[in-house]
């Protein structure tokens, strides 16, 4: 399955453990520079939730955090594994000075 690059990064901050929806914003800003709207990480994180990759937890003070789940954790792997091959041949290919 190809994740939304937004997919990755939720799931990526929810790899460090469970959050609402604004501590998300915050921990994806730190570790990435992006910055997403409300609406774009609730649409990101209804789309997660039907595929089953995270879970809403109870209400905490009415924020709701979410969970990475298992497959979740999966499926994040495979996309940062991916990606790290293709940055390595990128960048292989950029220090030889390739054509």
């Amino acid at each position: 399955m190809r994740l939304p690059e937004r997919s990755v990064l939720v799931l990526t901050s929810l790899a460090g453990g469970d959050r609402h929806g604004y501590a998300l914003i915050k921990d994806i800003k730190s570790f990435s520079g992006v910055v997403l709207s409300p609406g774009t990480l609730y649409g990101a994180l209804a789309k997660l939730e039907s595929d089953g990759f995270v879970e809403r937890l109870p209400a905490d003070d009415r924020r709701y955090p979410y969970r990475l789940t298992a497959a979740g954790r999966t499926v994040l792997a495979e996309r940062l594994a991916e990606s790290a091959r293709i940055a390595s041949v990128g960048l292989e290919r950029i220090a030889v000075g390739g054509a």
